[in-house]
């Protein structure tokens, strides 16, 4: 028997991060497939074969081929358990990728070798950044023409600011790619080879022995000379700076050939860091501690249509899960029994009995919780810190097209609102339905899974993009509610104005000093 420290030392759990299209998800398939999770990898653009991505399991992700919410994904490899969280490239969905960064103890950011550092992925890097995490680089697509090699690392430390350490190095790529010489494990690993021949051993001058034919090739002579560049002006490599985040070990490959995948994940696992400590109102907990405690980073509905469930996804932080246990829910000191407990693979899911720190955890949920709950076991109360809200920017008014459909109507807008992707806002007196999100996209999938999962059509109006700022109730006057200054409730009845652009709210500002107006996502 394993002991409980042993568990926890044995769990990486990390986060795909990229721009859409850089091969997140068929990065993913390959890891899963190396896991022996799945049979076949598919890829996003499977459209034809009817074969897709195992992460992708929404209909809108099938028929779009891009990521709309963060999937959960486990398998062993090496005597780990890895989690995998893929999550969404699309900018409109970055709220949801933001909390997911908050579930992991590090991330494998990919970037495709043709375009090199996008903006999604700068928007991403920068939270992962902020928190400290480490991050680890994969440069996709070699298979194909793309930048110079060392323009891509002079990139990552102009653009991102971090500077890299790669572990490998491509030899060619495009139609010439042969493969890559990988510094770390000191051999060459060639590309379409043979599974015998696939490795060359490299002699102690970094050269390979004998008369391998690459060594016929010009490509491998300029590889050779890159290489010590490298060697004698690149970074040294630095464990307790990858650590940090403030190093990145990078490795090139292709997702889609599945070359150079095997070996990113060998090296990452060694590298990666074992369950961190958490913050939380009582100072750092520590995911040894016997106690058990975890947060909801994540809701989702509908994970299977069949049954109209939803599912809390919860990050384990300390102590052991084990189903029938009880525990409390910070925010209301309510006790309760978690007997319903799930662990996935995209939408196949398997009933798990016993879970540690690093663990993402499925709960199933009849409204009890909340984005950012924490979850305790033991007579200490502790909160997790706050996890990141976004502003919404754009808004619509949204109805039943159905009047007979109501009932259909409320339950699906209140299940998805609380997924967080989306907020609600009602009006008063006439008790009207604006939702606000950060993206376009964003009403599309809502819109789509009202359709698909709720059966219930809807009409959306846009009133264009509002400044939403809050007051306190006791300002409250529904004569100052105009056009310009519409006055809502959000989802938990509180008041706030939404302002149709700044020269009104400053107009406000002016006119009512005595109302303050604040802003709590972004405090």
């Amino acid at each position: 028997m394993t002991s409980f420290k042993d568990e926890v030392l044995s769990r990486r759990t990390f986060a795909i991060i990229s721009h859409p299209d850089a091969g997140k998800t068929t990065l993913t398939e390959q890891l899963l497939l190396f896991g022996g999770a799945i049979r076949a990898a598919g890829t996003v653009k499977g459209k034809k074969t009817g074969k897709f991505a195992t992460s992708d399991w929404m209909e809108i992700e099938k028929q779009r081929g891009i990521s709309v919410t963060s999937s959960v994904m486990q398998f062993e490899y090496a005597g780990k358990r890895v989690n995998i969280l893929d999550t969404p490239g699309h900018q409109d969905f970055s709220e949801d990728t933001y909390r997911t960064l908050m579930a992991v103890d590090s991330a494998v950011m990919i970037i495709d070798a043709a375009k090199g550092i996008e903006a999604q992925t700068i928007k991403l890097f920068k939270v992962c950044r902020m928190r400290g995490i480490p991050i680890f680089t994969f440069i996709n697509k070699l298979d194909r023409q793309g930048k110079m090699p060392l323009d891509l690392l002079a990139e990552l430390e102009e653009v991102l600011g971090i500077e890299s350490y790669p572990m490998n190095w491509p030899i060619g790529m495009g139609k010439e790619f042969l493969g890559i010489y990988d510094r770390y494990h000191h051999r060459i690993e060639q590309f379409r080879a043979e599974e015998g021949g696939r490795f060359l051993k490299l002699n102690d001058d970094g050269e390979v022995e004998g008369d391998a034919p690459i060594k016929e090739n010009a490509l491998y002579d300029q590889a050779l000379e890159e290489i010590m560049l490298l060697d004698e002006a690149g970074n040294e490599f630095s464990r307790e700076r990858v650590e940090n985040g403030t190093l990145t070990p990078v490795f090139f490959g292709s997702a889609l050939t599945n070359f150079g995948v095997r070996t990113f994940l060998e090296t990452y696992l060694q590298f990666a860091p074992s369950p961190q400590p958490r913050k939380s109102d009582m100072g750092m907990i520590d995911p040894a501690s016997e106690a058990f405690s975890g947060f909801v980073f994540k809701i989702q509905a509908n994970m299977n249509p069949a049954h109209r469930d939803r599912i809390a996804f919860i990050r384990v932080c300390s102590g052991k899960f084990e189903r029938g246990m009880t525990v409390t829910l910070a925010r209301t000191g309510k006790q309760m029994k978690l007997s319903q407990s799930t662990q996935f693979l995209a939408d196949d899911r398997s009933t798990v009995e016993m879970a540690v720190s690093g663990d993402i955890l499925g709960l199933y949920d009849t409204g009890t919780y909340q984005i950012g709950d924490t979850i305790y076991s033991g007579k200490q109360a502790i909160h997790f810190e706050k996890l990141p809200q976004f502003t919404p920017e754009l808004f619509v008014k949204v109805s039943a097209k159905n009047v007979m459909k109501q009932k259909s109507f409320h339950k699906g807008i209140n299940q998805l609102v609380q997924e967080g992707a989306i907020q609600l806002y009602r009006t008063y007196h006439t008790d009207d339905y604006i939702l606000g999100a950060v993206g376009q996209l964003q009403f599309e999938v809502f819109e789509h899974r009202m359709k698909n999962e709720y059966h219930s059509d809807v009409v959306m109006e846009p009133i264009g993009s509002k400044i939403p700022r809050w007051i306190d109730e006791e300002a409250v006057d529904e004569s100052l509610s105009s056009s310009r200054s519409l006055l809502v409730k959000d989802r938990f009845d509180q008041p706030l104005f939404l302002f149709e652009n700044d020269f009104a709210l400053r107009w406000f500002g002016e006119k009512h000093p005595d109302i303050k107006l604040y802003n709590p996502l972004e405090s």
